[in-house]
């Protein structure tokens, strides 16, 4: 099972490389035409700013760990740790919960959005934000995986925190 997530991390890795590699490449290409050309490219604004939508929200999706979020833990903290197992419970179900309702209509929403091309790309929008479908899918499958770790007897490492972070 760790050779699998190992492979799929650096498979998303690899996807976010490449989305950054093509938006700095269409940076540097909008620089050069501007600048150096005095005749700017117009897809290229464009192109960077969806490629940065994707790499945020691929990132956020599958990439970024819930330790490596920013959060205000003061409280949480605070709290004996058997608490605090009890809180990241009630509040990963929660946030679970939020997802997982708002999933109907942001698929409903994307698709709707197929009416709507970007100016210059003409990239219709549903595919330009079905990143965020995928997004909201993950962070609820992440939800339901948080509490299953939670649930289990090695539920100590699940609630590291910020501080205590190791890479």
């Amino acid at each position: 099972m760790h050779a699998i997530r190992t492979r799929l991390r650096y498979l998303a890795e690899l996807v976010a490389a490449i989305l950054f590699v093509a938006m700095f490449g269409a940076f540097l290409l909008q620089v050069f035409t501007r600048y150096v050309l005095n005749d700017p490219v117009a897809w290229t604004q464009e192109f960077v700013l969806i490629a940065y939508i994707w790499i945020v929200f691929w990132c956020a999706a599958f990439l970024l760990r819930e330790q490596e979020h920013i959060t205000f833990d003061m409280l949480f903290l605070a709290l004996p740790p058997a608490r605090r197992r009890v809180l990241a419970i009630v509040l990963t179900v929660l946030t679970g919960i939020a997802f997982i309702a708002a999933l109907p209509a942001t698929i409903d929403y994307v698709t709707f959005m197929k009416i709507e091309k970007s100016p210059v790309i003409g990239l219709r929008f549903d595919i330009l934000y079905s990143i965020f479908v995928i997004f909201v899918i993950a962070v609820a499958l992440g939800a339901l995986l948080r509490v299953w770790r939670l649930l289990s007897r090695s539920w100590q490492g699940e609630l590291r925190t910020s501080g205590d972070f190791e890479p």
